[in-house]
């Protein structure tokens, strides 16, 4: 099926005002009984169906029909999503898990776009007014204290996905992004690797800090070279990991490895190494966090940390139903915080240190060595 203008199916929706099944699956490139399948968890679909069909619907700001998907004797329960993510794999990947859970607990979705620092109280209350019975908040909002104390003074339950620390106000669903990265580092170190560049994710997460201290206590307890030079802030962006990369691979004595916090800003580092000339994972290792679609479609392709995105935000939804439903019973309830695991993913471009050949000397100098 071909896929239509972006621009040209936005402008009708605009003009009409509320976008349909239709419009999404002209959008995605797919048909309306694949967005159905999709939004209902329902046969099987490919995985790149399914975020081509999340990502026209975060565009399009879709909202399912619910009164013709009530399930028999069951009242809809109404989520608000609010998102603001710099890597749109990272957010692809969440909303095929946040769809497709949805579809099968009839939950009806509100979804707000909240640029990160803009006026992000504001868009949550204008979520919130929709009578929602709560809010799901993936990375960078689950960290905004504006978004959380608009929530807490709503009075609605709410989850945050990925934050790095807990807070008792909300719900949370994470993996444990210390030991994650520990367990990366310590890899590294394993097959050789000292002198190892860690570029840190953005600085108002708290996701960020869990990793740059697992990677810091790793270098630590198996005294690897610890120098400062070797840290260097990126913000979650391609463009902030080519940056990192630029200025770890100038340093007079460069990393034999390159540790990112996402696989973006990992992607963006192989791209560095090879227009500099450098063989990945010969002449510089390069290992991301999160394990989305973007590790696999670079080459060589990444070993990173597994970061179930797709199944945290299913948990997102099923933590978030059980909370709504035991309000509406009656029964008191406090918000869950689920810990899910984690993996260590090897691909392509890892690999130990390549170890040189002496130079060689020129020929009279070999010579002259010989006749000595």
């Amino acid at each position: 099926m071909t896929k239509a203008k972006p621009d040209a199916i936005q402008d009708d929706v605009e003009r009409r005002g509320q976008p349909t099944m239709a419009d999404v699956a002209k959008l995605a490139g797919v048909s309306a009984m694949t967005v159905s399948r999709v939004m209902n968890g329902k046969g099987l679909v490919r995985e790149s169906t399914r975020r081509k069909v999340a990502e026209a619907v975060a565009a399009l700001h879709y909202t399912p029909n619910q009164e013709a998907r009530n399930l028999a004797g069951s009242k809809p329960i109404r989520v608000g999503f609010l998102y603001s993510n710099p890597s749109a794999a990272y957010l692809s990947e969440f909303l095929v898990g946040l769809l497709t859970q949805s579809g099968l607990n009839n939950v009806q979705l509100f979804v707000e776009k909240c640029e990160a620092g803009e006026h992000e109280a504001e868009h949550a209350k204008r979520l919130i007014g929709n009578g929602l019975d709560g809010i799901i908040l993936p990375p960078p909002l689950c960290d905004s204290d504006a978004v959380l104390a608009a929530i807490d003074a709503a009075g609605i339950p709410a989850v945050a996905v990925a934050r790095g620390v807990p807070d008792p106000r909300v719900g949370g669903v994470s993996i444990d992004n210390y030991q994650a990265a520990y367990h990366m580092t310590r890899h590294l170190i394993a097959l050789g690797h000292q002198r190892i560049g860690f570029v840190v994710g953005h600085p108002n997460q708290s996701a960020s800090a869990r990793r740059l201290e697992g990677y810091r206590a790793a270098v630590a307890d198996r005294h690897a070279d610890a120098a400062e030079e070797l840290v260097v802030q990126g913000m979650f962006t391609y463009r902030s990991g080519l940056d990192a990369a630029e200025q770890l691979l100038a340093l007079d004595e460069r990393p034999t490895a390159i540790f990112a916090s996402n696989d973006d800003m990992a992607a963006a580092a192989v791209a560095v190494a090879h227009r500099l000339g450098l063989d990945v994972p010969g002449d510089l290792t390069v290992t991301g966090f999160d394990d989305t679609a973007l590790a696999t479609t670079i080459w060589p392709e990444l070993t990173t940390v597994r970061q179930p995105t797709a199944e945290m935000a299913r948990e997102a939804v099923q933590a978030l139903v059980r909370h709504v439903r035991a309000l509406r019973e009656g029964v008191p309830a406090a918000p869950e915080q689920v810990d899910m695991a984690f993996e260590l993913v090897r691909r392509q471009s890892d690999a130990a240190p390549r170890t040189r050949p002496p130079a060689r000397l020129p020929a009279r100098a070999a010579k002259q060595r010989q006749a000595g």
